[in-house]
């Protein structure tokens, strides 16, 4: 039914049986309204970003994620980079829709930039990880729509004088974890791959071999996962985050790590 407004308004009336609800995609549709922006969006049209990873070590913590993009079956990116600095002494990783990602991450910076200047003093790393969750959640309407964001965020806690990390649902949902933790679509052979090799008061190189071997892990077993790229010298981002603060482990460093796990992987095939 339409109740005519005007000369040439026409707005839909339900009546109680008929409501349509608060879906307001739904009640496009019951109009007679096309929606460009829901119905003709597709998630696998929009780039996402997959495999992140976080482990502890003795000293801090140490980040690391791939540098594909996908849309659907296409590489979209190649470079893309999923391990982003939030403040001196934290970082977040990044899995799911890579525009609403690169949009949340930078808010969040702004936030914690925005609130240390103004308090004089840096919020506390457990008060950023909530933080963040605020920002998760409000991205539920895309979630809904298959435009989800996962992160994960870790960082150098200076209170306690220790590395900490934190993974996320869609909802907001914040959960902290002991040791290590992966996202995205290659996270199951990433955190098997962790969970076999970490060991308690491991360093800081042996830190950075092991997330790159379970970021390489992934990108044999996850199409979506890009491994390191030889050729036009694109490897993972990764960083490890210490009491001294944020540093971005050098890509020649990189070079010779992931170099040592193809020499391995050809001497076990051979």
């Amino acid at each position: 039914m339409c109740k005519r407004v005007g000369s040439d308004v026409a707005l839909p009336v339900f009546d109680a049986s008929d409501d349509p609800g608060t879906d307001f995609s739904r009640l496009l549709n019951r109009a007679g309204v096309s929606n460009p922006v829901v119905s003709g969006l597709r998630p696998e049209d929009v780039p996402h970003a997959t495999t992140c990873v976080a482990l502890r070590y003795d000293g801090g913590v140490v980040m690391g994620g791939d540098r594909r993009a996908t849309s659907g079956h296409l590489i979209s990116h190649r470079s893309m980079e999923k391990v982003v600095q939030a403040d001196s002494h934290s970082g977040v990783a990044i899995a799911g829709a890579a525009g609403p990602a690169v949009e949340m991450i930078r808010l969040f910076q702004v936030q914690l930039e925005y609130y240390e200047k103004v308090q004089g003093a840096a919020l506390s790393l457990e008060g950023k990880a909530n933080q963040l969750s605020s920002l998760v959640r409000s991205n539920l309407p895309g979630a809904m729509q298959g435009l989800g964001v996962v992160p994960i965020f870790a960082g150098y806690d200076q209170r306690r004088e220790t590395g900490r990390l934190w993974d996320y649902d869609v909802l907001g949902g914040r959960y902290e974890e002991r040791d290590h933790v992966a996202t995205g679509s290659g996270s199951l052979h990433a955190a098997t791959v962790m969970k076999m090799g970490f060991q308690a008061q491991m360093g800081r190189e042996e830190a950075v071999a092991l997330v790159c071997r379970s970021l390489w892990e992934a990108a044999e077993a996850d199409s979506a996962t890009g491994g390191p790229d030889m050729v036009r010298g694109i490897f993972p981002i990764i960083a490890a985050i210490d009491a001294d603060g944020w540093d971005r482990i050098d890509d020649s460093e990189l070079a010779t790590v992931f170099t040592g796990i193809i020499d391995t992987a050809r001497g076990s095939s051979s």
